[in-house]
């Protein structure tokens, strides 16, 4: 486990350097830096599947001050590439926390690093727009860290959703439901599965790369399609697909990615924003 006196560094593919002491595991990451305005649901975050590939910057100054807690989850394992905080705590109140952040994220295999000056470091990701990093807290040369640095794909053209989506068909909700939602699955979060099932829904979730025929084996009353990360220009099978089921004049709902390959399957073009906006709808 780090301690918050092992010295860390952050690099930006832009050549800026920031100083500060490792959290979670001692280790290197790479990733594209992107951050989150949240307050709270920090572990929330983590979990997104969306968050695929991405080193994050907490915005809230103290994170991890209430813990972690076993079902505050939107997927089974922590998606995050790397962690970025001002004050990441070890120490955490809350009597249903399970853990500290501190052992969650060593746990899982997640380095990151602490004390940094997140309003300047926000700022300039503001500023010059998304970018890869890398963080290290057992490499210290800056210079062999641009060499590893040099080597993260970027996230343009990066296919990421099929590593994440489900490997197999499942069911939750009412069997006997005549609301029956087909989700196909490129990452989508817990939560979301949870509010279609809380109205009623009976809900069968898809492998990324399901032929629309299966899809439609499910007699479904609409379709959804997830939230989940990289780029869409590099999911064409998606696209297809989506194409496919738009002819059944059905319910359609596509949020977050799903949104932007259903622009796709329609012909309007998307584009990458230039920093993104990741937060809550409430403090």
């Amino acid at each position: 486990m780090a301690t918050t006196q092992q010295p860390a560094i952050l690099v930006l593919a832009d050549g800026h350097v920031f100083h500060g002491k490792a959290f979670g595991l001692i280790g290197t990451t790479t990733g594209e830096i992107c951050f989150n305005t949240g307050m709270t649901g920090y572990q929330e975050v983590f979990t997104d599947p969306s968050y695929a590939g991405q080193v994050l910057i907490m915005n809230n100054v103290h994170v991890g001050n209430y813990g972690v807690k076993t079902t505050d989850v939107e997927s089974d394992t922590v998606k995050i590439r790397g962690l970025i905080g001002r004050n990441l705590e070890e120490l955490f109140s809350r009597f249903q926390a399970t853990d500290s952040m501190q052992t969650y994220l060593t746990q899982n295999k997640i380095v990151g690093i602490n004390d940094i000056d997140t309003r300047t470091l926000v700022a300039h990701v503001r500023e010059k727009g998304a970018m890869n990093c890398i963080i290290s807290s057992d490499i210290l040369e800056v210079a062999q860290l641009k060499v590893l640095l040099a080597d993260c794909p970027d996230m343009d053209g990066l296919e990421l959703a099929s590593s994440v989506s489900t490997s197999e068909e499942y069911e939750l909700g009412n069997a006997t439901s005549t609301l029956k939602v087909a989700v196909l699955d490129f990452g989508v979060k817990k939560n979301i599965l949870n509010c279609l099932v809380e109205r009623g829904a009976h809900v069968r979730v898809h492998p990324a790369k399901t032929p629309v025929d299966r899809l439609r084996a499910f007699n479904p009353s609409g379709y959804f399609i997830s939230n989940g990360p990289g780029d869409p220009a590099a999911m064409p099978y998606a696209v297809s697909t989506i194409k496919e089921i738009l002819q059944d004049n059905k319910p359609f709902f596509g949020i977050c990615l799903g949104h932007q390959l259903l622009a796709l399957a329609n012909d309007i073009p998307t584009f990458k924003m230039h920093h993104g906006h990741r937060g809550l709808n409430h403090p």
